[in-house]
């Protein structure tokens, strides 16, 4: 948690954050004078940009130049590849965008890692130094920028996705370029999800943004209903059970049992889909009150019947994404291509060097050698692997989007290979086909604890943490003092039941509840807004509760 706070050391007093109050008072002054501009497309995206900056700025502080970087880069390379009639001149532009944005995200959030790596390699001893903090403190007498580590920049994963996106989509010759780098700009910069999602599509995005703003009744209805249960979400459920009970524990799992343990891990589940999706919830209905449709970023993923049907359900931008411009293009799951071992090589050696471990090195080396073996002389094998390193190697990618840590390459690694054991286990599945509502939950139920206690790599602080964690499960369960446990924290438990309960409430339910608050009078609307607001801030704690994707 410490990291995320570093985060917001660059900004201005207070940071423009969903849960906080000034964020909507800032959002009120905008709104208001969006109302007053929307009717002219050019001057409402010019205003929406330079609000976008503003509010990226108080949360990013001078960092905000690193988007205006990106901004600028991607804006004139997907010109010049939509004018250029050379394929080698079109591919080389598009390699540069590609190149550029990942070496600028790879500098801020890999730095250490690749220097720790070398230093092993090559028996040197260099130290990362903070040159963009030296050159960029060298244009005042003031320090803005903190030299003694480089603090990753917040959302700056999700725009570099946004503005590779766009340059590959015109490559793709899927997308004409914007006009207007005011234009192109607001597309980057959009406020509501700029620092934490969804991931926006240039595909589906750009061509909003020529469109006239039609707002409906209906748009509004819907738009407040999301901020509203995204409020709650975060609030409510995220906040509260992480402040009385989860932080506790995964800040020292050595003095909680067990069983204690376990419980955090299952509360961890509903935590991290309450902060995220609440964000998702929030953002999607901001840009609905502006007339902007975001794309749909959950879908009742703890509904999953099986690990791949959880990725489909669960930050869908993300998995989307990977999917198109990763998954696909190194072969799907067609047959891996050398670029598949290459990368995979790579980050196997990257892991070895890093962490410096003997046992690592030993794992890691037999695997290699017997999967080669088995390759070389089972033509089928070879076919199983060819076909699934593709899906492994963009679960690894994703785990290592999420941070420079041998800790999320397992989580990644982990959940790749739910996924692969699914594919093989569907064929021989005694209740694959059943319909029955037993069947069906214990699908879900399986599928639930599997990606629950994959998470352990996700959220434990470090692996010495998660080492703790195991210890305590595997020997410290205490079962005699586990009803102790439920009554000292019944409030929280009472929370993540009703969490759980009205998640897994089928969809109509949740439709009627959304059609009831639609259809309601100004009156209700205004009284159900206030209850809400009470029910969350009187959840909410002094303690600073940040989103947790704003770290990735």
């Amino acid at each position: 948690m410490n990291r995320i706070i570093d985060i917001f050391k660059f900004s201005e007093n207070f940071p423009l954050i969903f849960t906080q109050a000034n964020f909507w008072i800032f959002f009120a002054i905008v709104y208001f004078v969006f109302a007053l501009v929307y009717k002219k497309i050019s001057l409402r995206n010019a205003y929406l940009f330079l609000i976008s900056l503003f509010f990226y700025y108080k949360t990013s502080g001078l960092y905000v130049g690193i988007l205006l970087f990106s901004t600028l880069l991607d804006y004139f390379i997907g010109k010049e590849i939509f004018k250029s009639n050379s394929k080698n001149k079109r591919l080389f532009l598009v390699t540069t965008s590609v190149i550029i944005n990942l070496s600028v995200l790879c500098y801020f959030k890999y730095a250490y890692f690749f220097t720790d790596s070398f230093n092993t390699l090559f028996h040197t001893n260099y130290e990362v130094i903070n040159w963009l903090g030296y050159w960029g403190n060298s244009f005042s007498q003031q320090n803005y920028f903190t030299i003694d580590k480089i603090i990753l920049p917040v959302g700056i994963s999700f725009y570099t996705f946004q503005t590779i996106s766009y340059s590959v989509d015109i490559y793709r010759e899927k997308l004409k370029p914007l006009n207007s780098i005011l234009d192109f700009g607001f597309f980057v910069s959009f406020f509501p999800q700029l620092v934490a999602g969804p991931i926006v599509r240039a595909e589906s995005f750009v061509p909003q943004i020529s469109k006239p703003t039609v707002l409906t009744v209906s748009d509004f209805n819907a738009g407040t209903f999301l901020i509203l249960k995204g409020l709650i979400k975060k609030m409510f459920f995220a906040d509260f059970i992480a402040m009385h009970f989860l932080d506790r524990v995964f800040d020292a799992p050595e003095m909680f049992s067990g069983f204690a343990n376990v419980m955090a891990m299952i509360g961890y589940s509903l935590q991290i889909y309450g902060d995220f999706s609440g964000y998702t919830d929030i953002a999607i209905g901001l840009a609905l009150l502006m007339g902007f449709t975001l794309p749909v970023n959950f879908n009742g993923p703890y509904k999953a019947t099986n690990a791949g049907d959880y990725w489909k359900r669960w930050h869908i931008s993300l998995s989307t994404w990977l999917r198109d411009y990763l998954y696909i293009p190194l072969g799907g799951n067609r047959s891996g291509s050398k670029a598949s071992y290459i990368i995979l090589s790579l980050m196997l050696s990257a892991v070895i060097l890093a962490y410096r471990n003997w046992t690592i090195f030993a794992i890691v080396v037999a695997v290699v050698l017997l999967v080669t073996a088995l390759m070389r002389f089972f033509k089928k094998f070879k076919r199983h692997i060819d076909t699934n390193i593709n899906l492994m190697l963009t679960m690894l990618i994703g785990g290592l989007w999420h941070g420079a840590s041998l800790k999320f390459i397992i989580w990644g690694g982990l959940n790749g290979l739910g996924i692969v054991v699914y594919k093989y286990w569907r064929k021989i599945s005694p209740y694959e086909h059943k319909t029955g509502w037993l069947a069906h939950t214990w699908k879900i139920f399986i599928t639930f604890m599997f990606v629950t206690f994959t998470r352990i790599y996700f959220r434990g602080e470090s692996m010495l943490h998660i080492e703790k964690w195991y210890l305590q499960v595997a020997h410290h369960m205490d079962w005699l003092h586990a009803w102790d446990v439920l009554m000292h924290y019944q409030l929280v438990f009472w929370v993540m039941l009703l969490g759980y309960v009205t998640h897994m409430l089928p969809e109509t339910k949740k439709m009627d509840v959304e059609q009831y608050y639609s259809k309601s009078p100004i009156p209700i609307k205004i009284a159900i807004t206030m209850i809400v607001g009470v029910l969350c801030y009187q959840a909410f704690s002094a303690d600073f509760q940040p989103f947790i994707y704003f770290q990735f």
